[in-house]
């Protein structure tokens, strides 16, 4: 691994505490508007300070982060379905290499769909990336989708965790699962970082952050149960305790609630929210 690759890793997982909270804010490329991300640059602005990293498309971040900010940028490379369409998880390249480039990216994540129908698509795919990934000094996230219908258990996460690094990722992000999650974390040699998914309670959310990183994981990649918590800001900052200074769920919870604000919960105006949560992977 050269020089540079090094060092945008390093952007990505703090070297202080070998941590990351990464803030995934892609909803859109497939969901369309969803709750706490309709007026996206507000919603994202306050968290930035808060995030090691910003997971997001190439269309937002143009369009609606400040190019003065210093945060670590990871671009979502794969799409292509959306959430009406018939094959949701059916994704292809959606970015050149020149234009991550171009937006001065610290890499990509792309999602590879192992057990689905066009697994090999995703993952030849996604190979591609890591060749040009390596070959610029990028860093290649797989990203572990889970279609609905499939059961998200240590022999299925471990699989595709281990097939991702197989084919040459330097990341994985991928979801919890409550048993044996470890082996999930140590049949995988490069680090994992924590999917959030669907919104759930706050101190859920915090505990199942506390579990993965225990279990071995490197830190989260985080949306919903940050953007949609009663207070994003408030949650960002919880996880971090969590994450970085091994703060255990409970005494996180308690920064959350002594950090929360009244009046900061989004406003739930996507008409089809239900039917999007149901269908995210």
């Amino acid at each position: 691994m050269d020089w540079g690759q090094k060092n945008r890793i390093s952007k990505v997982i703090r070297p202080k505490t070998g941590k990351s909270v990464m803030l995934a804010v892609d909803h859109g490329y497939f969901l369309g508007p969803t709750t706490g991300l309709e007026d996206f640059g507000k919603a994202v602005k306050p968290l930035i300070p808060y995030a090691d990293t910003l997971f997001l498309t190439r269309g937002m971040l143009r369009t609606c982060v400040d190019p003065n900010t210093d945060v670590p940028i990871m671009l979502r490379a794969s799409g292509g379905t959306s959430i009406i369409g018939p094959e949701l998880l059916h994704e292809g390249i959606t970015i050149s290499i020149e234009d991550v480039i171009r937006c001065n990216a610290v890499g990509i994540g792309y999602s590879i769909t192992v057990g689905m129908p066009w697994e090999r698509d995703t993952i030849l795919d996604f190979s591609k990336w890591v060749d040009d990934c390596n070959r610029y000094g990028l860093v290649a996230m797989a990203v572990t989708a889970v279609g609905k219908d499939m059961v998200r258990d240590a022999k299925y996460l471990g699989l595709a965790c281990r097939m991702a690094a197989e084919h040459g990722a330097h990341v994985v992000k991928t979801y919890y699962c409550d048993q044996d999650f470890e082996k999930v974390v140590n049949s995988c040699p490069v680090p994992i970082v924590m999917a959030g998914g669907k919104k759930i309670p706050e101190l859920d959310a915090l505990t199942m952050a506390y579990n993965a990183v225990k279990a071995g994981a490197i830190g989260v990649d985080m949306g919903r149960n940050i953007f949609q918590s009663d207070d994003p800001v408030a949650m960002i900052q919880a996880i971090r305790e969590v994450v970085h200074n091994e703060a255990k769920p409970e005494k996180a919870y308690e920064l959350f609630k002594k950090l929360r604000k009244p009046g900061h919960s989004p406003k739930k105006t996507v008409v089809d929210q239900e039917e999007q949560d149901e269908a995210k992977v």
